[in-house]
């Protein structure tokens, strides 16, 4: 059915999940899936009846305390004794659409059928995904080691009958809301508890939140820059084909060819130069822009391999008749790399404000601060203050969070990748670069009316006739931070094909 996506039944794609979540998309368990889910459940069952000897997580403590056994009586109150002690996430409360990707995503890890859960427990799980029944989860508290265990405790917790959710756009004690679904609590059996909080899906839904919305701010800001370009009367040279084939890098190549698109049919671009070279932050907008495409596919392709892998522990091999404790939990992968998508996301913000910096000098014909009686008036000054605080937050935000590491657990727990907080970072880079790319479209159409009459290509001055009808062009001085969230409400509300 085209309404309903069958969780189990082929890897997950980026493009799957934009899908879901745009478009309110069901999900259900695929038969395939609940046999393996099954097989792996049962397998469990008959080897914890036969099995002597204590298995980590499943009839032992945890972390440190993994030389305690448990007796077969507890099993079930250490599995809830876990998801309840753990729930420790603090901070600010994370986006719905990031919990709805966190239970898709773990949906999709427990139905490889490596972790031993119950059908009914993944059930739930979806169950609260396609009712928007959405667990309270705070930003804060994950080491990213032993997977996302704080806010993971949190997402979970609702499943056994215990913390608090968004329901209907109010929140409620979960009690209340099982009650009117007709839904008992999930009781968890031996190593459930474990197999939902270990795993690296708190990082791994910010990251695809993060690279669904990059994708359309590194096209955007090749749209701008074009904008700028064509605005500073900059030339068309550097964008040459020729030029970018003999270094072919992918997103360079990208790049050039989306700025000769945009810039198609300009009447300012094909005009005769006085100047025979821009500054960088227009020359090289292949190089830099391209690099962060090229940042993205590469973080993308990372993880695809994540959403779709075995990140729990210990991991059950029904065939093999082996459980065997690992480390696919741990966050490094993600975490570096998060770290590396920050910087090549904070370069773009970096580029853009010296663009918008350079259309506010007074330069090539241009009036200083675009407006035509600067002294009386400000006009653009003070937005380029704001995209340079901005870029300047964003500096304190690459900072390599995976280079640090804090001992946890009484020392068994001794290198942790701090994914989580790579993660969280990453989320306000990008917030922060929808902001520097508003200021620079503010100013480039500012600017772009100071060439009239001549006009840059037709898919610009569409462009920014649509934009003027929400953004007026600036005569006089007048309350600019009303100006700039208009700027970022007309963008988001634009589509990449659009473009």
């Amino acid at each position: 059915m085209k309404n309903i996506y069958y969780i189990g039944k082929a890897d997950l794609t980026l493009e799957d999940l934009e899908w879901i979540i745009t478009n309110n998309i069901k999900l259900e368990l695929s038969d395939e899936a609940k046999e393996r889910i099954h097989k792996c459940r049962t397998y469990l069952n008959e080897k914890m009846e036969r099995e002597k000897e204590p298995i980590y997580g499943i009839s032992t403590g945890f972390g440190s305390l993994c030389d305690k056994s448990i007796s077969k009586d507890d099993l079930h109150t250490l599995q809830e004794n876990l998801v309840k002690s753990h729930a420790c996430s603090v901070g600010e409360e994370v986006k719905p659409v990031i919990i709805k990707l966190m239970f898709l995503l773990k949906a999709h890890a427990l139905s490889l059928g490596y972790s031993g859960v119950q059908v009914a427990t993944v059930r739930r799980m979806l169950d609260f995904f396609n009712n928007d029944i959405l667990p309270i989860v705070y930003d804060k508290g994950s080491l990213g080691a032993s997977g996302d265990l704080a806010p993971l405790a949190n997402l979970f917790l609702p499943l056994i009958g215990v913390g608090d959710v968004l329901y209907k756009g109010k929140k409620r004690e979960i009690g209340s809301v099982l009650d009117e679904f007709g839904w008992e609590p999930i009781k968890l059996q031996s190593k459930e508890g474990l197999a939902l909080l270990n795993g690296t899906q708190f990082m791994a839904a910010h990251g695809v939140f993060t690279i669904m919305k990059a994708q359309r701010l590194s096209k955007r800001a090749d749209l701008i820059a074009a904008i700028s370009l064509d605005a500073y009367d900059g030339l068309i040279d550097p964008f040459d084909d020729k030029l970018h084939q003999i270094r072919p890098h992918r997103g360079q190549i990208e790049t050039s060819n989306n700025i000769r698109k945009f810039l198609e049919g300009s009447e300012l671009i094909k005009r005769e130069k006085k100047h025979v070279q821009d500054p960088y932050s227009f020359r090289c907008i292949p190089q830099v822009h391209g690099a962060t495409k090229d940042a993205i596919e590469y973080v993308r392709s990372v993880l695809i391999t994540e959403i779709n892998s075995v990140t729990d522990n210990p991991t059950i091999f029904p065939d093999e008749d082996e459980i065997i404790s690992g480390g696919n939990f741990h966050g490094q992968p993600l975490a570096i790399t998060f770290d590396f998508l920050a910087i090549a996301l904070s370069e773009l913000g970096n580029i853009s404000e010296r663009r918008t910096a350079q259309l506010i000098l007074g330069n090539r014909g241009l009036p200083e601060f675009l407006v035509a009686d600067s002294g009386l008036n400000s006009g653009f000054m003070i937005p380029q203050y704001a995209a340079a605080s901005i870029v300047s937050q964003n500096k304190m935000y690459c900072y390599a969070a995976s280079s640090d590491s804090i001992v946890s657990s009484n020392g068994q727990e001794d290198h942790v990748s701090m994914g989580a907080t790579a993660a969280i970072k990453l989320i306000k880079v990008l917030d922060n670069l929808d902001l520097i790319l508003s200021i620079e479209l503010m100013n480039a159409a500012q600017a772009l009316e100071f060439r009239r009459p001549l006009k840059s290509s037709p898919f610009i001055e569409k462009l920014v006739k649509d934009y003027r009808k929400e953004v007026a062009f600036v005569e006089e001085d007048i309350v600019m931070y009303k100006e700039i969230k208009k700027t970022v409400a007309f963008l988001n509300r634009m589509l990449v094909a659009d473009w």
